[in-house]
């Protein structure tokens, strides 16, 4: 009998937990003060705590009191602190539980994987659709270091051997790693540079994308295309460190080029290591010669570092074209797939290993325009901030050139200009796939595509081998962007450059700062339309849009169930490509070992197939439905633009949540802000730590406010019904609500319900309470469920024991920060409000790795 996913959860994810927790917690790492003893007595005082509607200060008390007999001040923050380290690798032994048994809870072959694919195919009698399809659709997964969780990389590795362990129950071995665990440091006392970021996230290209994308590739050339060449790479990597300047005063080019060297390098090791494995095999007259040769390139270039060689992946590949040749004439085709996997993988992965994509805010580039030409003012007719929108676009439009950085007199212009160089230089040394993507984020408006294109063609570069990429990411941006491409598509100079690119042309759509700015529903539903029109005017000029989507953890940041969400846009929305960022989280929870990675991406080519070739004609919205979206979009902005607005939000966030610990977590070299000055503003405040402060709260607010008083006002009216047919009608919108519910579910309101008591906030406290019921309310309402996430109920299962594993934690956080607002209002010691406030960043470690997609 084949157990249901939950059962099969319960059997080998949950009972190796319980039995693997309880020997890490006899464990001898401190006898003195019996963590591992009291932790589970802490846990029930908590649970039963809060059951009793105690606050997070009598719960510790009460603590102490039952089970310490009231120690000195200092002995309690000792236990709490060594709690949240318990805490932080009770998550770390999950984690490698849910890894080690990955391919046990999920059916590897089944729904969304590629044999589930190729057997539709066949059973449709659609072969030959899905062959041409897959000559043409690519998945590209871009890699970024955004600020929600790095484990440094000792840990990483204890992870990977802990799941290796629980997987051939190497128990011995699984005491002496548990071990290492405790021992094991995870604080970072300095924050990481940008090329340390790259370094974290590099191990995953060389440990896991090296051979998953590699297996997708080859399953689908061997099993699809039954061996016949296939030159589309199917799977592009992308990457974000050294190359994303957004707000990032830490990315130099000097950072940029020691990154591209570094993937350069890394791919090349991991050629080297197949090339070992070769020599191993082919010791045959006339070949094994051709194996030494080549073996011996690449070392020549890894002693090098990768860097100042004349190397190239089509040297590389015609050196293996004729190994293979040698071996299919002379020796009987022996050991053949091991040359044709590895020219597979050059193929895949040239000399550059992952696009190392270049990001800047568009308002940057404005000043670079300005201080070009106050250094070279005969480039334009008057002073730049003098011209018009309509002068500038021509003026533009017009310019190339050979301006060189050290020629500008401000600081931020040389180094922008800088970093464009750097991207041709990448391109020589690895490739034009290496670097050949500029993406211009805040964009609003004509004038801020066409002034990152002036510039680029300003570095001696006429005709650039980059894809210029907007990036839409508020409201109003969203409203625009399809006059801004339509303008761009008829200007005579993008339009050449357009024809250079093969008339294709990414469009990057933000849904992190989206939905700050607009609420979910809005942000969700504005990305939606916005690809529609920009669709049908991108077809209007014979032009392919390919929708690049900023994507973070969770739902509040476009993430949750991603595949499911691309498999239902339907056709008004084109879909030659899914491109999308993978950071934080997400990489390691998702992307984090080859089952995982090559299940998550098989997943996502398989949305974008069903959306092509076994197309469902019932994800196309009717107008009837497509009204009753759009009053529900509406109605639930003007709720959250009425939070938004709301005198105590701010202060809220600054006075009661982590907010402000966020950047005292060393987790990412980015600023948690982008302005400099002292005082918030929310217009500088970015979405990882503001969606990750609501989600330490555990009250999620971007991931539900709104929608319960945009359902309820149709309640009211007597309308409810249809907000049922567009729930019965539209896939979009059930993956709305279910990743909604992710967000309700991991919500947790005792924890801070003593703050409805509280003079200033309790009234905006119970207002956010007041919704959090509602939308839960109306959506079981809706689905007809008993209970939130009834239809994954395995996935409700781990988030319940990772939620009950940092309850304790987030009682010692809450408590920490009213510790901290009683003792500055008593004047009390600075230096026991410095260890709270040490104590409260500490604790968020533990939550962001847990929740896995917080922020």
């Amino acid at each position: 009998m084949r157990h249901t996913k939950e059962e099969r959860f319960q059997e080998h994810v949950l009972s190796k937990y319980q039995i693997y927790n309880s020997i890490f917690m006899t464990l001898p790492f401190d006898s003195i003060t019996r963590t591992g003893v009291l932790l589970p007595l802490f846990q029930e005082v908590c649970e039963k705590g809060f059951a009793a509607q105690k606050n997070p200060s009598e719960i510790v008390a009460s603590f102490f009191k039952q089970y310490r007999d009231n120690p000195p001040v200092k002995d309690q923050i000792n236990l709490l602190f060594r709690f949240i380290q318990y805490i932080e690798r009770q998550v770390v032994l999950f984690d490698a539980i849910e890894e080690a048994t990955f391919t046990i809870i999920n059916n590897m072959e089944g729904r969304g994987t590629l044999r589930n694919v190729k057997e539709e195919a066949d059973d449709k009698n659609k072969k030959e659709a899905l062959k041409s399809y897959l000559e043409r659709f690519k998945v590209r997964t871009v890699l970024t270091a955004h600020p929600t969780q790095f484990y440094p990389g000792s840990v990483l590795g204890i992870i990977t051997d802990l799941a290796r362990s629980i997987e051939k129950n190497k128990l011995e071995e699984l005491k002496l790693l548990l071990a290492q665990l405790g021992k094991t440091p995870f604080f970072k006392k300095t924050k990481p540079t940008p090329y340390d970021e790259a370094v974290s996230l590099i191990w995953y290209l060389e440990h896991v994308f090296y051979e998953a994308a590699f297996n997708i590739y080859d399953y689908i050339q061997n099993n699809i295309f039954e061996g016949q060449e296939l030159e589309n790479q199917v799977v592009n990597l992308g990457f974000w460190p050294g190359g994303d300047r957004d707000g990032n005063p830490f990315v130099t080019t000097e950072i940029t080029l020691q990154v591209a060297s570094r993937l350069r390098y890394t791919v090349l090791k991991n050629y080297h290591k197949d090339l070992r494995k070769l020599r191993r095999r082919i010791t045959f007259e006339g070949v094994e010669n051709l194996v030494i040769a080549l073996e011996y390139k690449i070392a020549r270039e890894l002693s090098n570092s990768g860097k100042n060689t004349s190397l190239t992946a089509a040297e590389i590949k015609e050196n293996l074209e004729e190994i293979k040749e040698v071996l299919i004439q002379k020796h009987q085709s022996l050991f053949l797939d091991q040359v044709t996997n590895l020219i597979g993988k050059v193929h895949l992965f040239g000399l550059y290993f992952a696009s190392l994509d270049i990001r800047q805010d568009s308002r940057v580039h404005t000043h670079v325009m300005t201080s070009i030409t106050e250094s070279h003012p005969k480039l334009f007719s008057k002073t730049y901030s003098a011209l018009s929108d309509t002068e500038k676009i021509h003026e533009l439009s017009q310019l190339k050139g050979n301006v060189d950085p050290s020629s500008l007199d401000d600081e931020m212009a040389q180094k922008t200009l800088a970093s464009i160089y750097a991207m041709k230089e990448i391109q020589t040394q690895n490739g034009e796939q290496a670097c050949n993507r500029y993406i211009i984020s805040n964009n609003g408006s004509v004038v801020n595509v066409l002034e990152a294109f002036a510039m680029i063609r300003l570095c001696d570069w006429e005709a650039p081998t980059v894809d210029v990429i907007p990036l839409f990411e508020t409201v109003d941006d969203l409203q625009v962007a399809d006059s801004v491409m339509e303008t761009l598509y008829s200007n005579p100079e993008y339009k050449e450059h357009l024809e250079r690119r093969g008339m294709r042309q990414s469009i990057m759509l933000g849904f992190s700062d989206g939905t700050k700015d607009g609420g979910y529903l809005m942000a969700n539903w504005s990305i939606f339309t916005a690809k529609e029109r920009l669709t049908t005017i991108s077809r209007k000029y014979g032009v392919t849009a390919l929708f690049f989507d900023g994507r973070g953890g969770p739902p509040a940041r476009g993430g949750g169930k991603t595949h499911q969400f691309y498999a239902s846009l339907g056709n008004t929305i084109e879909h030659e490509e899914v491109q999308l960022t993978i950071q934080g989280q997400t990489i390691s929870s998702n992307f984090g070992t080859v089952n995982t990675c090559q299940y998550n991406m098989e997943q996502l080519i398989s949305s974008g197939i069903s959306n092509e070739v076994f197309r469902d004609e019932k994800n196309t919205l009717s107008e009837h439905d497509r009204n009753t979206m759009n009053r529900l979009a509406e109605r639930s902005y003007e709720a959250y633009k009425d939070f938004k607005n709301h005198p105590k939000f701010l202060p809220y966030l600054e006075q009661m949540s982590t907010l402000k610990y966020y950047a005292k977590t060393n987790i990412g070299s980015r600023p948690s802000k982008r302005g400099k000055g002292s005082e918030l503003v929310f217009s500088d405040l970015r979405a990882i730590p503001f969606v990750g402060s609501w989600s330490q709260l555990k009250q999620n607010v971007p991931g539900f406010y709104g929608v319960g008083i945009a359902i309820e006002d149709f309640l009211k009216e007597g309308q409810f019904d249809k907000v049922q047919s567009l729930y019965q009608n539209s896939t979009f919108f059930r993956t709305l609500l279910e990743n909604s519910m992710m967000s309700l579910t991991k919500s947790f309101f005792p924890l801070t319900a003593y703050m409805k008591d509280d003079p200033e906030f309790g009234a905006f406290w119970t207002l956010i309470h007041d919704e959090f019921e509602r939308t839960k309310s109306l959506l079981l309402k809706l689905t007809g469920y008993e209970e939130l996430m009834e239809d994954s109920r395995a996935m409700r299962a781990s988030i319940a024991v990772r939620e009950r594993i940092v309850l304790p934690l987030l009682t010692i956080q809450q408590y920490a920060l009213r510790e901290i607002q009683r003792l500055k209002k008593e004047g009390g010691d600075p230096q026991l409000i410095e260890t709270y406030e040490k104590m409260v960043t500490r604790s968020l470690f533990g939550n962001i790795n847990a929740s896995r997609n917080s922020a």
